[in-house]
């Protein structure tokens, strides 16, 4: 798994550098997944944590995104690798707009 981020206690944002670790399979602590990990990041901001899975299934290769706040809340979103583009293009116009 890589890390990215500051320090969870502090309000720091900015990031550090990546950390790999090796990719094991299945989910975060689930029984019985449906698909492979191949991937993760972890991204500590503020006082969310953010980790960012590439799975691959029977049907391809997805990405999972989950947040998780300070006080237990989990969300999470899902969208196919083949839209990864349309993301990245996506954030690109929005770090635009904070200049």
């Amino acid at each position: 798994m890589s890390e990215l981020g500051g320090d969870p206690q502090t309000d720091d944002e900015t990031a550090v550098p990546v950390q790999s670790a090796p990719v094991r399979s299945g989910s975060r602590g689930g029984n019985g997944s449906f698909a492979q990990e191949l991937h993760s990041v972890t991204i500590h901001a503020r006082q969310r944590t953010f980790y960012i899975d590439l799975k691959e299934s029977g049907h391809g290769k997805f990405f999972k995104i989950s947040e998780k706040s300070r006080g237990g809340q989990k969300t999470t979103i899902m969208f196919d690798a083949e839209d990864l583009e349309k993301f990245i293009e996506a954030f690109q116009e929005m770090k635009g707009q904070l200049s």
